[in-house]
């Protein structure tokens, strides 16, 4: 898979592809549905298959601070992609520029010159261009005159639901992992590189392991049980808190996990965090005392639930 970085890098497509656009946030169930068709196609046609995303989201660079939380960041969106069999991904920056874009004009120049489109597989619910105008029927007129194919997909159910970020955002804010994870074809996880926190879990009996959160806000919050990969052969059990820390006035959105009978120096490994239940909400602590203790009927009751589903 071909990481394009930008309309700069596209000299890097050697032909004419079949693709699909959208922000793939998640990778979920529905997503995973319209890259397998994709590749059906790209194999039937014989072309390489690419998928364009954007980086922000356009809900990022209109809303700021008030746009929905990711449910994967870009590192964590691209590593999920690998297993789709794509030829290329292609990062879009989407900024004033991009936003202006007609959709005429992105269509044409950027779809088709740019990124050398053939064949465009969108969901149904794909809208693009300044003020959302563009959609399928645009599309589909326009491949006329501009020589390619496109085709839409149906909105995918599971058991009459529908699968979309939005629903697995909500059921994720409300500690509802089962749904999540049934959406999303796997559980809900979080990937990042452990850096070095202030160390004051270590002084009250907990030493965690810190990931500082590559979006501006996180889909869960609170306190889990959780599951962590990537240093032994084996997942390691642990609990996690995911928030701003209130209690040492923390700013700035963390990943903290602390591993049972785990002791060793992990920094600037990469590890996996599957959230596994959720034991309670983020809540401030007059001191560190009243927090070593919270921890301590966390870690209890993280142990009896790995225990009871072993």
């Amino acid at each position: 898979m071909r990481i394009i970085n930008g309309l700069n890098e596209t000299k890097q497509i050697c032909s004419p592809v079949a693709a699909t656009i959208g922000n793939f946030d998640g990778v979920h169930l529905g997503h995973q549905a319209i890259l397998e068709q994709l590749q059906l196609v790209a194999k039937r046609i014989r072309l390489p298959s690419m998928l364009i995303t954007f980086e922000p989201s356009p809900q990022e660079f209109f809303l700021q601070d008030n746009a929905p939380p990711r449910l994967t960041c870009l590192h964590e969106k691209l590593k999920l992609l690998e297993t789709a069999g794509l030829d290329y991904v292609v990062i879009l920056s989407f900024d004033k520029t991009l936003s202006m874009c007609s959709a005429e004009n992105f269509a044409k120049q950027i779809l088709r010159k740019d990124l050398q489109i053939n064949y465009l597989l969108v969901g149904d619910d794909f809208h693009f261009g300044k003020n959302r105008l563009g959609d399928f029927t645009l599309l589909k007129s326009m491949s006329k005159h501009q020589n390619f194919s496109v085709d839409n997909m149906a909105t995918i159910r599971l058991h009459e639901e529908r699968i979309s970020s939005s629903r697995i955002r909500s059921a994720l804010e409300c500690g509802d992992l089962e749904t999540a994870q049934r959406l999303l074809g796997r559980p809900y996880s979080m990937l990042g590189t452990v850096v070095a926190g202030q160390k004051r879990g270590r002084t009250i009996g907990f030493p965690t392991a810190n990931i500082f959160l590559e979006r501006h806000r996180s889909s869960v919050l609170g306190v889990y049980a959780v599951k962590v990969y990537g240093l032994e052969e084996n997942a390691i059990n642990g609990v996690a808190n995911v928030g701003n820390r209130p209690t040492v006035d923390g700013t700035r959105s963390v990943l903290e996990v602390h591993l049972f009978d785990f002791d060793r120096d992990i920094y600037g490994e990469e590890i996996q965090v599957e959230f596994c239940y959720k034991i309670r909400n983020e809540k401030r602590y007059a001191n560190f005392s009243l927090l070593a203790k919270q921890i301590e009927k966390d870690t209890i009751i993280a142990r009896e639930f790995f225990l009871q589903n072993s």
